[in-house]
């Protein structure tokens, strides 16, 4: 008996044409549905085996298709490496330098051609979405350089035999648990990041991509998306924070927001470190043209430049100098610094924006701390390096700065760091422009104890050859007006106590008000030669070197100062006598008194 909906002839035809074909479709689906998990494990198996040469296996416990939607379930994905091909490959010397493992609980691949990948062998894939994957890296330090292999082909012909090619349109893994494990220092020191997002674009393997270099790991473009990363230095003594991080191989570009190096506080710093205390905050910061791929294979840092905008630099100098004065810090100098850092760099250019730079210094003479500051620098470093070859070509790193001394002169001055000479020579000049000499005593009260009450300056220029042992070079300092007041610790209230006599013999008979003294005079300038101390860091040298040129121009030369020194001896050596004097015909007065008192 005919069902009554096909009594009529267009529903024959539509049950024919339409009907038909999506009820074979249908049941056509649920056999593949069912069988398809072997087939694809068997194919996933063989590729990843195929294509890493061995060295990985990879599993999961179910696998569920949807051919109607195009879409693959994979539950439980395990990726390993094979730990005793590994330990092989190492001894052939054939080893990655970084060992990955993953686990995900569940992956969702859409827009799936199954049909393609069973008759066609092309694995074609829209997208691929990986929720809280958990990642573990290894780094070990098996080789600088890429290794000769026995087996020269590309992963598409090593796959060849199994797929003719491989495309997934987009890859996505959200809220990524990223642990990383570095064994090339002398301990292991773990990373772990949270909040990560990586996205990488365009996979594709075939015979067109397998020797295109603009590719990543075979991909268009992969970005990471790295928030809130917070970690500690391997001596604890640091802290550093990312507030946003984000990496595009397609534009070889690295940016990050909200950098920040903290120290732990100052007592617990200094007492488990004899070196400076650095504090650094930068607003934003962006890498050009970085080979990321050099830097995840040899932990090599290579860019075209590197772009620093706003932010702070502050340096403390360490005040321990009983545990430190025997130690060399020449390590402070930055042509020794940068061959300390244990990474290949070499960038071409850094940029510096609207930074700020201080450097603090504690007197235990006064008791108080002194800080100079370089207010909005900006300018440029070029060939920032300790890469061998390129220093071969090169080993000048060439500095040009704008700043603003003590947040008021204008400050031009230019370095050049030899980065390969065993003494770490340098040369530094510039010229300070006009300023009031009293923005100064923050750091020459607590330094000197010596206060600027009146003055300005017209002009400084100076021009210093330097190196590890000893500084020469010439400095002019133009100014007018100048008076001074001199003081002395009064270590029993926690002050500095004004010293009037001696300051009113300074301004009398010791300093110049001016330079040059009157109009249409040659100005005064010094030759400097000053030998640095061990123990003195590089900022503390520069500044030193400096104010041995500057005492001169303000009339006190070498000879002047013995000559003041000797004035002061006799001053102090004549107040002593006097009160002796003084003391002592009071004890006679109290003598007398007392044997007239006895007499009566």
């Amino acid at each position: 008996m005919e069902f009554k909906f096909l009594k009529h002839k267009w529903q024959k035809i539509v049950f024919k044409f339409v009907l038909i074909p999506v009820i074979i479709i249908f049941l056509l689906a649920l056999v593949v549905n069912r069988y398809w998990s072997p087939i694809l494990a068997n194919k996933v198996h063989d590729v990843v085996l195929t294509s890493s040469d061995s060295l990985y296996k990879v599993d999961f416990t179910d696998a569920e298709l949807h051919v109607l939607e195009g879409k693959i379930t994979l539950y439980n994905i395990t990726l390993k490496p094979d730990t005793a091909v590994y330990n092989q490959k190492k001894k052939q010397h054939l080893a990655p330098n970084n060992l990955v493992e993953l686990h995900v609980k569940r992956l969702i691949l859409l827009h799936v051609h199954p049909l393609s990948l069973y008759f066609s062998h092309k694995l074609n894939i829209g997208r691929i979405i990986l929720n809280e994957p958990e990642v573990n890296i290894s780094y070990q330090l098996n080789h600088t350089k890429d290794t000769v292999l026995k087996d020269h082909r590309t992963a598409w012909q090593k796959i060849s035999k199994s797929l003719k090619s491989i495309h997934i349109g987009q890859i996505l893994l959200n809220d990524v648990k990223f642990k990383y494990h570095d064994y090339s220092g002398n301990k292991v020191v773990i990373s772990e990041l949270k909040e990560m997002n990586l996205t990488a674009n365009d996979l594709l393997i075939d015979s067109a991509t397998q020797t295109d270099r603009s590719r990543l790991l075979y991909c268009k473009d992969v970005i990471t998306e790295l928030n809130n990363y917070t970690g500690k230095t391997a001596s604890g003594l640091y802290t550093y924070k990312i507030k946003y991080l984000k990496l595009s191989t397609l534009k070889s570009q690295l940016n990050v927001e909200g950098l920040q190096l903290s120290p732990a506080k100052t007592d617990v710093f200094f007492n488990k470190s004899n070196s400076d205390r650095f504090g650094i905050n930068i607003d934003s910061l962006q890498l050009n043209n970085f080979d990321f791929l050099s830097y995840h294979k040899y932990r090599r840092v290579t860019a075209s430049n590197l772009v620093l905008n706003r932010g702070s630099i502050r340096v403390f100098n360490n005040p321990n100098k009983t545990k430190a004065s025997t130690i060399d810090k020449v390590n402070t100098f930055p042509n020794v610094m940068i061959h300390q850092i244990g990474t290949d760099l070499n960038i071409d250019t850094l940029r510096v924006r609207h930074i700020d730079v201080e450097y603090s210094e504690f007197n235990h003479k006064s008791n108080k701390t002194g800080t100079v500051t370089f207010n909005n620098t900006s300018g440029h470093f070029y060939n920032i390096t300790n890469n061998k070859a390129t220093l071969a070509k090169n080993n000048i790193t060439n500095i040009e700065l704008t700043t603003y001394f003590m947040n008021r002169g204008k400050l031009d001055v230019q370095f050049a760091f030899n980065l390969t000479d065993k003494d770490a020579a340098f040369t530094y000049k510039g010229s300070l422009g006009p300023m009031s000499l009293q923005a100064l005593n923050p750091a020459v009260m607590p330094l000197a104890m010596v206060k600027a009450t009146a003055g300005s300056i017209k002009e400084l220029n100076f021009d210093i050859q330097a190196n590890a042992n000893i500084f020469k070079g010439h400095v002019g300092f133009l100014y007018n007006d100048l008076k001074i007041n001199i003081f002395q610790a009064d270590t029993a209230n926690d002050r500095l106590k004004k010293r009037s006599m001696l300051s009113m013999f300074a301004n009398l008979f010791v300093i110049k008000h001016d330079n040059p003294d009157k109009a249409g005079e040659a100005p005064r300038s010094a030759n400097v030669i000053f030998l640095r101390p061990k123990d003195s860091p590089f900022f503390k040298t520069m500044w030193k070197a400096l104010l041995e040129g500057i005492k001169p121009c303000v009339g006190v030369d070498a000879k002047k100062q013995q000559e003041t020194k000797a004035r002061i001896e006799e001053h102090q050596k004549n107040k002593r006598d006097h009160k002796a004097r003084k003391e002592a015909r009071k004890k006679r007065k109290a003598e007398k008194k007392r044997q007239k008192e006895l007499s009566k």
